[in-house]
């Protein structure tokens, strides 16, 4: 069986008496989609945040392919193919959708940022912008201000920026969060047409999306992994169906 791409081993956050990681074992294979769910407080975001590398956990290791970063620095992360999105959309919106990906590409490869003319105007760059906005269908909407974007499409112009830093691994943090039931849609697709040229940690409300994804599942209840396998096991599970589905007959739908 091969290595995981990423793995967590013992990771513990606490604030106080309040321990928000719960001593977390996770083992993500290279190349699928893995997701995490749970209830609102479980400790998703904290968990994401300490393998991004925007907080730093008080136990427990983190590796990306079999390399210890748990100190590391996010460029650094960012370096080795650790790529994020946020809960909040995190796009510039007076930039172009264009040059928002482009500013992305031009960051993880270490170049001084060039405000005083388009970075987009660099062949290279453009090249590349285009390239990841094509992925997630948004060309046609290169020249836009990203202001202007829909809700639905400023999350997946995240995620092509997230693309344009070459990973190897997203870390996608609630890309459904606030989008319609048509955007969802588009999004479940943008993230389907990505399965085998990038492994995807996936944090998710929208059960539909999840389980119509995720290869393997894992289930946090108060920072603590309650269940994982596919999703046929997690949807029959008992514990998960008493901590987070509820005990009604559940056939899929979201769980809010």
């Amino acid at each position: 069986m091969a290595d995981p791409i990423l793995e967590l081993s013992g990771l513990r956050k606490s604030y106080g008496a309040l321990t928000v990681t719960d001593d977390v074992d996770l083992a993500v294979k290279e190349g699928g989609i893995h997701a995490i769910i749970g209830p609102n407080g479980a400790g998703k975001t904290t968990l994401i945040n300490q393998i991004g590398g925007q907080l730093a956990p008080d136990n427990g290791h983190i590796f990306l392919e079999g390399r210890d970063i748990t100190t590391m620095a996010i460029h650094g992360r960012s370096h080795l193919g650790l790529a994020r999105s946020f809960q909040i959309t995190n796009v510039l919106p007076g930039f172009s959708t264009l040059d928002n990906v482009a500013v992305a590409a031009q960051a993880h490869a270490g170049h001084s940022f060039r405000f005083f003319r388009p970075v987009a105007s660099e062949v290279t760059l453009t090249e590349r912008a285009m390239t990841c906005l094509e992925t997630v269908g948004l060309a046609e909407r290169a020249a836009i201000r990203a202001g202007a974007l829909s809700h639905g499409e400023k999350r997946a112009l995240e995620i092509a920026m997230a693309l344009a830093t070459d990973p190897k691994v997203l870390l996608l943090d609630e890309p459904m969060a606030g989008t319609t039931h048509e955007e969802t849609t588009r999004l479940t697709e943008t993230l389907e047409n990505l399965r085998g040229r990038f492994t995807i940690l996936l944090v998710e409300h929208d059960m539909t999306a999840v389980f119509a994804l995720a290869d393997t599942i894992s289930v946090l209840v108060y920072g603590r992994i309650i269940a994982e396998g596919a999703p046929s096991a997690i949807r029959a599970d008992p514990e998960v169906r008493s901590a987070y589905l509820g005990d009604e007959e559940w056939s899929g739908e979201e769980i809010v």
